[in-house]
């Protein structure tokens, strides 16, 4: 069993940046696809992005494609979520996801393993 620990959430003003983490244990972290949801209250988890095995292929939402950019460092077990052009409604709970399969997915049955979320909130 994988652990997921996400990183770098926090309160930020409309129009700013933050950079989320996500570490994982283990040794398998390079074999699978990763992504990001995020949850808002009263909301289900929603798909935000994912990348493959290599990071050859993403894909994103159509709600935060052009500000959010994933990426990964298969050395470190770490992915990242760069979030630029923040808007009041990307307010939410993010959690970092590990894939079942090596290539990109979009829907939450793709994924098996859960980090604890981190919490971004955007200020108008």
């Amino acid at each position: 069993q994988v652990e997921l620990v996400e990183s770098g959430g926090g309160l930020v003003q409309a129009g700013g940046s933050l950079r989320l983490s996500c570490v994982a244990s283990g040794r398998t972290f390079s074999m699978y696809a990763m992504g990001w949801f995020r949850q808002a209250p009263g909301q289900e988890h929603e798909f935000v992005a994912a990348i493959s095995k290599s990071g050859v292929s993403t894909s994103y939402a159509d709600s935060v494609k052009g500000r959010f950019t994933i990426s990964r460092d298969n050395a470190k077990n770490t992915q990242y979520l760069q979030m630029n052009s923040l808007k009041p409604e990307d307010t939410a709970v993010y959690y970092c996801a590990r894939g079942r399969f090596a290539y990109v997915v979009n829907s939450v049955n793709g994924f098996d393993s859960w980090g604890q979320g981190t919490q971004v909130t955007v200020s108008s």
